[in-house]
């Protein structure tokens, strides 16, 4: 494997990493700047306030998605078998 092969797996590699997890991050995100502004509008300053409605959207989320996730990380799969098998 040359050096180029190399840096085109890590590239695809990267690329499904990212693909995969950025519904989760982007959830995560969003839950946490609503509730962020709830407190703030609220004046409740309870540091627990946020990872119960955070793990919920991210545990939906991920429900949700896992088809998704599940089919990018089987074509990455596919992709890498056919680099092995191709020599």
């Amino acid at each position: 494997m040359t050096g180029a092969e190399t840096l085109d797996v890590a590239r695809d590699a990267i690329w499904t990493i990212v693909l995969v997890s950025s519904p989760l991050m982007v959830v995560g995100l969003v839950v946490g700047v609503v509730v962020s502004l709830f407190q703030a509008l609220t004046q409740i300053q309870e540091q627990t306030l946020v990872f119960v409605p955070k793990i919920i959207a991210i545990f939906v989320t991920l429900l949700l998605g896992l088809p998704f996730m599940a089919d990018a990380l089987h074509q990455h799969m596919m992709r890498i078998s056919s680099r092995i098998i191709g020599g």
